[in-house]
């Protein structure tokens, strides 16, 4: 069974396995079950400047490199972003080029992500917006299925389960998909492309290691965000986390993580509005 981060099993499978302790039960597993026909298998580009127009007029960085989203500019833009919906949706991202394909899948999740939030906004939470959440927590946009591609009907957990983490198989991923919410990493101010993704993946990463909402370090001791526990195998297992922070991490910061031991990990569902 794949229990993701917005989901709690069953009562009658919990009632099958009450053997096996609590915290585990919270603990998301690999996402095994890919939808295998989406495997990109061509060498084909896909156009996003139109999106990419839309997050350099919407998104902006603050001093410490977070990035805020103006809701009600993207609102005001409302047929341009569900038209660059529709043009993914129209797409065959078997077609594409690995690189142009996963940078394809992580346009297409945050595309429809702002188009969510910002048709409910304003919103304080994107778990507000309920559309298909979780028992655990709360209602959201997460299980609808929401868009449609080669015919399959598709959720956003589909997306980032089924065919980002289990086709590309890559941790960095997490740092490019954005669920609107103040801990997740930044939404990119620019789109992804073939070209791009590799840099702008890295970047985000930079920026979101370096932030207290990624990686706080207090009296020696580490609170990272909830990603890092949901997702920890994605990243070589929790013993491997502060070797990944670090090789991310500006110098200083760098240091105290190597010296620091992990105390918890926290998340904040606020959305990342302007």
């Amino acid at each position: 069974m794949n229990v993701d981060r917005r989901t709690i099993l069953s009562g009658a499978v919990l009632s099958g396995i009450v053997s096996l302790a609590g915290a585990s039960l919270l603990t998301p597993l690999p996402a095994h079950a890919a939808l295998t026909g989406f495997r990109p298998a061509g060498s084909d580009g896909f156009d996003h400047s139109a999106y990419d127009a839309l997050l350099r007029a919407h998104v902006i960085a603050d001093a410490e490199s977070y990035n805020r989203v103006d809701y009600r500019g993207v609102k005001s833009q409302l047929g341009a972003l569900k038209s660059y919906v529709a043009a993914l949706e129209a797409a065959n991202p078997v077609s594409l080029s690995p690189n142009e394909a996963h940078a394809y899948w992580i346009n297409l999740y945050n595309a429809k992500t702002l188009e969510v939030v910002a048709e409910a906004f304003p919103v304080s939470s994107i778990k507000k917006v309920n559309l298909g959440g979780s028992f655990l927590f709360g209602s959201g946009p997460w299980k609808a299925k929401l868009m449609t591609v080669n015919g399959v009907d598709l959720s956003l957990d589909d997306i980032e389960h089924e065919i980002v983490r289990a086709l590309f198989k890559n941790p960095m991923s997490h740092y490019g998909l954005n669920c609107a919410s103040y801990s997740c990493p930044n939404l990119a101010a620019r789109a992804f492309t073939g070209a791009n993704l590799d840099a702008q993946l890295n970047q985000n990463a930079v920026d979101y290691v370096n932030h207290p909402r990624g990686v706080k370090i207090e009296n020696n001791r580490i609170t990272a965000s909830k990603i890092y526990s949901w997702y920890a195998s994605d990243f070589g297992g929790k013993g491997k986390l502060k070797a990944h922070w670090s090789g991310l991490a500006a110098p200083e910061k760098a240091a105290r993580i190597a010296g620091a031991s992990i105390a918890g990990y926290d998340y904040d569902w606020s959305i990342n509005a302007l």
